[in-house]
């Protein structure tokens, strides 16, 4: 990476100092502005395609790959872990709300009784668990990845529906926030970096995606049937700014996804698509 880019990543995180002490409510407003300003010509429900929105060519091929999907298959055996019985007979849409459907917009969501994030995937384990079945591990792409593939589609067009209603959701809000702007790594970067900073810019060959509408798509396939859930990028982006991850399902990153998912509220859900 070049002195000229090292050096626009050094910039102060204004809208991060700007929203400090505000309300999530505020913080999502300022982005939103900051966005409009940024980029007036793209329409805030544009912001669910990521760094597609900023490049025509690179969205003409997104809608050419959604015609015909390569990864349909992954899909359809999430399908059919999704609708094979527990042992005891009982169903992920048998102990989730409304059968597992419309609801992964409001995750992730503040459990005051067990006093922490509960995520979309925490909810599935607890199904799982509730009937006799050894929980997932986040992490691994062919159980929960598979199985996430197909069970958040079944939310496609609900509107993120994330909130933060008591005084302990909101210190778990602001845990995730404070990570969101924390410069981390030997290269010294923070998420807002790239997704807030320099959202829409080149690096190298790539546009950085802005950070409205990045929790409403997950899983992705990116480059054709190579799975990536969201907590998984988050590994890969801390890495490439070489600092040790965290583990997916840990309560930095149940955090980080808590207030990175309410900043995208009122946005669609569209999961499983396709991403470079």
């Amino acid at each position: 990476m070049n002195k000229l880019l090292l050096g626009v990543f050094g910039a102060i995180f204004a809208v991060g100092a700007m929203s400090a002490h505000a309300s999530p409510e505020q913080d999502r407003q300022n982005l939103i502005q900051h966005f409009k300003k940024e980029y007036p010509k793209i329409k805030f429900d544009d912001y669910i395609y990521g760094a597609l929105a900023f490049d025509k060519d690179s969205m003409d091929q997104y809608e050419s790959i959604m015609e015909f999907p390569p990864f349909d298959s992954v899909v359809e055996q999430g399908r059919k872990m999704w609708e094979t019985p527990f042992k005891n007979g009982q169903t992920y849409a048998s102990c989730l709300p409304n059968g597992g459907k419309n609801i992964a917009g409001n995750y992730p969501m503040f459990d005051d009784k067990l006093g922490k994030v509960v995520t979309f995937e925490m909810a599935i384990n607890d199904c799982r668990v509730k009937n006799g079945e050894q929980p997932y591990s986040q992490s691994d792409m062919k159980t929960m990845g598979v199985l996430t593939a197909y069970a958040r589609t079944l939310s496609d067009g609900m509107l993120m529906n994330v909130k933060v209603e008591s005084p302990a959701a909101q210190q778990a809000y602001e845990a995730g926030k404070h990570m969101f702007y924390k410069r981390s790594g030997q290269l010294n970067f923070a998420c807002a970096t790239c997704h807030i900073n320099n959202a829409g810019k080149h690096l190298r060959s790539e546009v950085l995606s802005p950070i409205l509408g990045q929790a409403t798509h997950w899983p992705v396939f990116r480059g054709g049937e190579n799975l990536v859930t969201l907590q998984n990028r988050y590994v890969g982006c801390q890495k490439m700014v070489r600092a040790v991850p965290h583990k997916e399902g840990s309560t930095e990153y149940n955090d980080l996804e808590y207030f990175h998912s309410y900043i995208s509220n009122g946005l669609p859900l569209k999961a499983s698509v396709f991403r470079k």
